[in-house]
């Protein structure tokens, strides 16, 4: 795409002023009045030709007028619900750019493991949950990562503990702890034991069972290697009735949005979803209770992709209202994680050099997931997070760019942390989307130069602002329930690449504030060709709006995380209000 002209900037403002001077004609006596308007606010639009305004005056789940405050006052019934925003900042409200939502809701109801600081810690949690649990029930917890560790355990392979203390404290009861990047998945023997996995156990393609100095598993499962654990778990789980499990899907998607509410963000952009689930946001959209607007991509292997009609039946695009989309391909993941050495690199790791990486689904399946996606209209949204695994992606991308010159076909990398200088411009020739998350600047920052030494790490890693720079669209997101879901954080992170020991990540690398906003609203929208419904405070858009208590454009740096979203306004609808 052609570099984008990013808005707000100073030179614009300095131009208009600090209040729109050129909102539509406003209503009179005998015209409709406004179902909401929200008034005396400091309003950031997100529109080039009308950066600044004060008033939003919104019909239905539409916005109907953006002006002056006294603009706006005629817009004003008897019946119009009138918001004094006091001062306080509208924005469009955030679309989260890539995330897992069913897990993101389910993770409220495992074991949170981010904030331990030592293995140690975690056994201890397990030990807990083991005496409220049955005997057999499976005991599940996320977000951990060796790095964030604070104290080391005497045994270590691949940096990684044994399983010994967490299958000594839970004997009966199988234990999965999925890695934070969700690429790895640490396991207990009695789960080890349900998925048959042992120290005979031929690792699938793409996949390592770490094994300690006996030649028995450790409990690390990396990458593909991890399906066995999490199939015993569906196994087990598959003895629930359908209702039970009906409900508790319903419980995480619920959860989901409401949490996601609570942070300003009115969309989600899910990598990656299933038939199934589909069939019951489908449901739920006719019931109108999913409660944010939601993308999906399907993260099922090529062969159920494949299905007969499966992909024509199953895609949709503004359905229930404009809240649930369903139009991407995000099967599965090409490479790793670069936290669990996964990610799939052209030259070695610097702290594991007999290894580059994982390629964990076959350059062949991709490809011919990207013939359906041709073929049926999708996006394809694979992760790419090594310079080898984005390579890989931009050879598949660019072969079908190429052979389809004029499609507009919008197709993106998902994470796409480490890429050759040489590939940068390609991403531009293919129109290739990099669907980046601000926020992992920072909560990797700290340990990727000893993944790629430093060298490596200045050239090629989290080159967001590079990319922007090249002309391509800016995105943004958390990626929950991998990062904490807070759009003010990654905000931050984009526009200062301060780690949390007060060092500097990247620094060339920061947004300006402008592009940060543009990246969490139009940026994404673009990304998921919903532009022209979304991503900007316009008139005819949808009355999707956050409401902070600061304008996140101008405070310091130092204040950003002070921010507060004061309510988020849904469709025209209060959502969430903050008590």
């Amino acid at each position: 795409m052609k570099k984008l002209i990013i808005l707000m900037g100073a030179m614009v403002l300095a131009a208009c002023g600090s209040e729109q001077t050129s909102a539509p004609p406003a209503a009179n006596d005998t015209e409709p009045k406004a179902d909401m308007v929200l008034t005396n606010g400091n309003v950031l639009t997100v529109e080039e030709d009308m950066p600044k305004a004060e008033a939003i005056a919104i019909v239905g789940d539409k916005i109907a007028a953006v002006g002056t405050s006294a603009e706006i006052a005629a817009w004003i019934g008897d019946d119009t619900e009138v918001i004094d925003l006091s001062g306080q900042t509208a924005i469009p409200g955030f679309i989260e750019g890539h995330g897992h939502y069913t897990s993101y809701g389910d993770s409220f109801y495992r074991l949170e493991l981010r904030y331990d600081t030592s293995w140690q810690a975690i056994v201890d949690k397990v030990e807990r949950a083991v005496a409220g649990a049955e005997p057999g029930e499976w005991i599940v917890g996320r977000g951990w990562h060796q790095d964030k560790w604070t104290v080391k355990e005497d045994i270590l392979v691949d940096g990684i503990p044994v399983h010994d203390k967490l299958s000594a404290v839970s004997p009966n009861n199988p234990v999965m702890l999925i890695h934070t990047s969700g690429h790895a998945v640490f396991a207990n023997q009695a789960a080890m034991d349900a998925a048959n996995t042992d120290g005979s156990t031929v690792p699938p393609e793409g996949g390592e069972i770490v094994l300690k100095a006996d030649g028995t598993p450790s409990g690390m499962m990396r990458e593909a290697a991890q399906d066995a654990i999490r199939a015993a778990l569906a196994d087990y789980e598959a003895l629930r009735t359908p209702e039970q499990a009906e409900a508790e899907l319903r419980r995480a998607i619920i959860t989901a949005g409401e949490e996601s509410l609570k942070y300003g963000i009115t969309s989600f952009q899910d990598l990656g979803t299933t038939y199934a689930e589909v069939d019951l946001l489908k449901k739920m959209a006719d019931e109108g209770t999913i409660p944010v607007r939601l993308w999906m991509a399907f993260d099922i292997p090529y062969e159920e992709l494949a299905l007969p009609g499966k992909l024509e039946e199953y895609r949709m695009v503004g359905y229930g209202n404009n809240f649930l989309t369903v139009r991407g391909i995000g099967e599965k993941v090409l490479d790793g994680a670069l936290g669990t050495h996964g990610g799939w690199l052209l030259e070695p790791y610097t702290d594991m050099p007999e290894s580059y990486g994982l390629n964990v689904v076959p350059v062949d399946d991709i490809k011919k997931s990207a013939d359906l996606a041709l073929e049926y209209g999708y996006q394809m949204a694979i992760q790419g997070i090594g310079d080898r695994a984005t390579r890989e992606l931009l050879d598949i991308y660019g072969a079908i760019k190429e052979a389809n010159p004029d499609a507009d076909l919008r197709w993106r990398i998902e994470h796409p942390q480490v890429i050759h200088p040489d590939d940068i411009p390609r991403f531009a020739k293919y129109d290739v989307i990099p669907a980046a998350q601000g926020i992992f600047a920072c909560s990797d920052g700290g340990w990727v130069e000893d993944r790629l030494g430093k060298d490596r790490t200045l050239e090629r890693s989290y080159l967001f602002n590079t990319l922007y720079e090249a002309g391509l669209t800016p995105t943004n997101g958390t990626d929950p329930p991998v990062d904490e879901i807070d759009p003010i954080a990654s905000f931050k992170c984009s526009v200062t690449r301060e780690l949390s020991d007060g060092t500097i990540f990247q620094g060339g690398e920061v947004y300006t504030r402008d592009v940060a906003l543009y990246s969490y609203t139009m940026g994404n929208a673009i990304a998921a060709f919903e532009e022209d419904i979304k991503g900007s405070i316009k008139v005819g858009k949808l009355a999707d709006i956050a409401i902070l208590s600061q304008d996140i454009t101008a405070v310091p740096d130092n204040a950003l995380m002070d921010t507060k979203v004061m309510k988020t306004i849904l469709g025209g609808k209060v959502v969430y209000e903050r008590e």
